[in-house]
């Protein structure tokens, strides 16, 4: 069980080869130079996520993702009302320090690792769950229904 979300989970157990490729996975999207940047991503990006997620999208993206990244999903109490994009980019440069670019860029790298593992099928009951702007995070086209 993991208590803080931000102490990197190579410090409490070994990875599982899932989660290391995962981690593999946001490195190489994010361009970052080590593997614990790329981990620190993960674990505010995938917070913040298990924050915005609630009933069965969040139950079968927990069961997609590696276990470790299931964890710090579920770790989390949704809030009531989601946030806009926008909105979860800001929250999240809050909670860690970081810049508007700097998370931006860290959500997109995540969100693309967990597009991965969760399909196609997934992603769209995700994003129908969330408010329209949160395509954009997750790299696909914003979509609004003709007039």
């Amino acid at each position: 069980m993991i208590t803080d979300a931000r102490v990197p989970l190579t410090h409490q157990q070994p990875c599982s080869t899932a989660y290391e490729q995962m981690l593999e996975k946001v490195r190489y999207e994010g361009a970052y130079p080590t593997r614990e940047r790329a981990e620190e991503a993960v674990l505010v990006v995938l917070a913040g996520l298990g924050r915005q997620l609630t009933g069965d999208e969040r139950v079968d993206l927990a069961r997609c993702l590696p276990l470790e990244a299931a964890r710090v999903l579920t770790a989390q109490i949704p809030d009531t009302q989601p946030l806009t994009g926008w909105d979860f980019i800001k929250d999240l440069a809050n909670r860690s320090g970081g810049s508007l670019a700097t998370t931006r860029w860290d959500t997109g790298a995540v969100f693309a690792a967990v597009t991965a593992h969760a399909g196609p099928d997934l992603t769209s009951r995700i994003l129908q769950q969330l408010p329209n702007d949160w395509a954009l995070l997750f790299g696909q086209a914003e979509l609004t229904p003709a007039a």
